[in-house]
């Protein structure tokens, strides 16, 4: 798999015009190579050349990992207290990188590792290389979809244990690591994200994080969480109420359970990102809430936890089977609170399946 992926990558650089691809360490090392590093001081760059050898430069301590992948490496190592100029001049030599197009993770790549690529491959350029890596990524095989699936499974199961100790008097902070208890022990091999337990005002900040805010009766009770497996995540989000909602609180949830099931209905192969968009954000615009839903419907699931395809307004790329991704509607009323239904979705041959099945329905708790 990991060599037919090479092919694929080399197959869309040539397309892209790109002479050469370099990867970091990262999903996309994972992705095309099997190995992981961590990133750090200590520069570690993939280079796939169209034609030839790949190479990779690495801290010479590093150097044993390679035989845990099935690629036909160069190697170019340098030792600690020695720059690692001389191991990227040696790597684009023996590539002939000089004057090359090279595609470059713009996302990830690093300052530290442009600029040794500039200095080693004198007249070449650099150019974004999202589109073929990501064209790739954006198709997950059995094997990835069965590993977001036990995700996915995981997550579900730690979300069943919690609520059985959330109670007004809980901090945020609280109920947040009690959840990572549970994912732990529920098998969470680790967590995706920190995740994002948010109560009465603060759940009308979308990416708010944890604090020592004291949850109250009548709180909503938001959790965005998830963790991965094998390497593959899954990201959920559920919304509660602790004691009695308000009428309003009542009308918010209905019309956001609404649009997740919208979006969620028009998903099938040929269907846009932005039609997807539309959909749910028609329900909420509809009812007078469309000011705010402020950020998009979803974004892609995999190996990272926000990939494309994206479900925003301007994304014309047609879904395809394989493709996972976010379905997150919400509504976010300052002084209030605000209420998201998060799912996982996989695009089928047909259609779409809800990965994530736990109940959508509103829920008191505590």
């Amino acid at each position: 798999m990991t060599l037919q992926r090479i092919n694929q990558l080399n197959q869309l650089a040539e397309r892209s015009n790109l002479d050469c691809v370099a990867i970091m360490p990262g999903p996309n090392m994972h992705y095309f190579t099997g190995l992981s590093f961590h990133l750090s001081e200590r520069p570690t760059v993939a280079l796939f050349p169209l034609h030839g050898q790949a190479a990779l430069v690495l801290p010479a301590f590093e150097a044993t990992q390679t035989g845990r992948s099935p690629i036909d490496w160069q190697t170019f190592t340098y030792v600690d207290g020695q720059a690692p100029l001389e191991a990227f001049q040696a790597a684009s030599r023996a590539l002939k990188l000089s004057d090359a197009k090279i595609g470059v993770e713009a996302l990830r790549m690093r300052v530290l590792e442009l600029r040794l690529l500039e200095k080693s491959a004198p007249g070449a350029t650099f150019n974004e290389a999202e589109a073929p890596t990501g064209a790739l990524r954006m198709i997950k095989d059995a094997d990835e979809i069965a590993a977001m699936r036990r995700a996915i499974k995981i997550t579900e199961t730690a979300l069943d244990t919690v609520l059985g100790v959330v109670h007004a008097g809980l901090t945020e902070q609280q109920v947040a690591n009690e959840l990572l208890v549970a994912l732990m022990r529920a098998g969470a091999e680790t967590i995706f994200f920190d995740p994002l337990i948010q109560s009465g005002p603060n759940s009308a900040l979308p990416h708010a994080t944890s604090t020592e805010r004291v949850i109250q009766s009548g709180d909503v009770l938001l959790l965005d969480f998830g963790i991965s497996v094998d390497g593959y995540g899954s990201d959920i989000t559920r919304t509660f109420v602790v004691g009695e909602a308000s009428a309003e609180i009542k009308k918010i949830y209905e019309l956001v359970k609404r649009a997740n099931a919208a979006g969620r209905a028009i998903a099938r192969p040929g269907v846009t990102g932005q039609e997807v968009d539309r959909a749910a954000r028609q329900i909420i615009a509809e009812a007078g809430y469309g000011q705010y839903f402020t950020h998009r419907t979803g974004h892609g699931l995999g190996l990272e936890g926000h990939e494309p395809p994206y479900m925003v307004e301007g994304n014309a790329v047609p879904l395809e089977a394989g493709n996972v991704f976010t379905v997150e509607p919400g509504i976010y009323v300052p002084g209030l609170g605000g209420v998201r239904i998060e799912d996982d979705v996989l695009v089928t041959a047909d259609g779409a399946e809800s990965l994530t099945t736990y109940s959508r329905e509103m829920t008191v708790i505590g």
